[in-house]
């Protein structure tokens, strides 16, 4: 009988002897030491060998070949480090602004990106300054899908809208740093353009539905051919002065008003008007807000059908989200929704369903271009069309990360165009310039937006804190919810 004893004595003895090495370094300890050099080459007596004993011999070609695979992917440059994270508040405008600089080992190197959320500006830069610093400083800032999953559940409850921005403005910058080191623009990165410039619509309004006619007619004229239309705000807010509430003394006196049906008899009256002056060749947008009951919202939509809207924008809360399923059996026209989204549980059903035609989230407020990109693929496959939310609380450099992303993406549906002015343009330079209806993006390496910190030092939060644009209330003063 075969001896399974002297045999597993020997196939042990061979293991040991095959791994055994001189001054107690065995082959794994080697190349542990290979991947630590980086990109070096280890020589004969680089593994510590001392006189008169055997030093380990060179590593093969093949362990060298990741190091030099590595070198050549990346032309040489090694990985960076994260050395500091802070944010920069702005406000110009009447509008709180909130970008994060990411500042990393190699010098002159780093990466800005958008955090804004103006209702809680204060919260987001203290959440950049004291949490993300922390949580950043000495990772690898390429890392950047790691970082993105490992920032997200550091705090263990997700989706907060404090963090989501924050989280954004990392995670923007990132991929800015990234797009500086290949020495292209991020586009690039995300699989290269799908069209030459990004189609955007600007907004139109008016008191009357002639007033809104007359100023979509402008933005014809320079060159829009997608306009949203708006009657007195969103909702008509204050069209009507009869607000109760305000007679009693209850809420803030800077709360402001909606009666909805002022609101409801009044959009189909602008559209009939606008589709008069401009045509039928302009498509025409709206924006609901969510501020009348779903039923209403139901039958506006399908009053609506006989104008051929190219979308009506969120028409009930994310609080009704089922309410989508009877929205898209009673009418075809086609809808955007998702700017209040800030929880992946939110938008994935309806895109599945395909409830909706077009997903409008907020860049920032699920956490940047690493999980827009995802929310991007997954309605390629639904077909829903992006509709990226892109208003003026938005910085330069979060417009630009749009416009990134829309260029690359195959189911781009339409931007929101930024309106950014002169001081926004010397406070971030590089800022994206629309011209004729569509968006451009400054094409240098990175999102291409810079910040100047001096200059933005400049206008500091206000230490009153914003309310008001969504303080409404109906008129015996139920709030609202926009």
């Amino acid at each position: 009988m075969p001896n399974h004893t002297d045999q597993h004595s020997d196939r042990t003895h061979r293991n040991d002897t095959h791994s055994s090495k001189p001054n107690g370094v065995g082959r794994r300890t080697a190349l542990k030491g290979l991947g630590a050099a980086g990109l070096g080459l280890l020589g004969a007596g680089a593994l510590g060998a001392t006189r008169g004993k055997e030093a380990d011999p060179a590593p093969a070609p093949e362990a060298q070949a990741p190091a030099r695979t590595y070198a050549q992917a990346t032309r040489g440059l090694p990985p960076v480090t994260i050395t500091n994270v802070k944010a920069i508040p702005v406000y110009v405008g009447g509008i709180e602004l909130v970008v994060v600089k990411v500042e990393t080992d190699e010098p002159g190197l780093y990466g800005v990106g958008d955090a804004t959320f103006r209702q809680r500006a204060h919260a987001v830069v203290a959440a950049v300054d004291e949490y993300l610093d922390d949580f950043a400083r000495g990772r690898k800032a390429g890392h950047i899908e790691d970082m993105w999953q490992s920032a997200y559940q550091s705090s263990y409850w997700r989706n907060g809208p404090v963090l989501n921005n924050a989280l954004s403005g990392l995670d923007q910058a990132l991929w800015d740093i990234k797009g500086k080191r290949a020495g292209m623009p991020v586009y690039e990165l995300l699989g290269g353009k799908s069209r030459f410039a990004v189609p955007g619509y600007s907004h139109a309004g008016g008191a009357t539905p002639e007033a809104a006619a007359e100023d979509a007619l402008r933005l014809v004229e320079e060159g829009f051919e997608h306009v949203r239309i708006q009657l007195g705000g969103y909702g008509a807010v204050n069209r009507s002065q009869e607000a109760d509430f305000k007679d009693a003394g209850f809420g803030r006196e800077a709360d402001n008003f909606m009666d909805p049906d002022p609101y409801l008899d009044g959009v189909p009256e602008m559209f009939a008007r606008v589709r008069e002056v401009v045509g039928d060749d302009i498509e025409l947008l709206h924006d609901i807000h969510e501020r009348v009951e779903p039923m209403d919202a139901l039958e506006l939509l399908k009053e609506l059908e006989q104008y051929d809207p190219f979308f009506i924008e969120d028409p009930v809360s994310p609080e009704n989200n089922r309410w989508f399923e009877m929205i898209r059996e009673q009418t075809h026209v086609p809808i955007a929704m998702g700017e209040l989204y800030n929880n992946p549980h939110e938008w994935v059903d309806p895109m599945v369903n395909r409830w909706f035609d077009f997903i409008r989230i907020h860049i920032s407020q699920i956490g940047g271009i690493t999980p827009a990109m995802k929310v991007a693929r997954l309605g390629e496959w639904f077909n829903v069309k992006t509709a990226w939310h892109g208003p003026g609380d938005v910085a330069p450099v979060g417009h630009a990360a749009n416009a990134h992303i829309d260029l690359a993406i195959w189911n781009f549906g339409i931007q929101e165009a930024p309106r950014i002015s002169d001081e926004l343009r010397e406070i971030f330079p590089g800022s994206p310039t629309v011209e004729d209806g569509y968006i451009h993006i400054n094409e240098a390496p990175g999102l291409g937006v810079d910040v100047d910190e001096e200059l933005a030092a400049k206008y500091p939060l206000p230490e009153r804190h914003n309310y008001d644009w969504t303080q409404i209330r109906r008129k015996d003063g139920t709030i609202v919810r926009p």
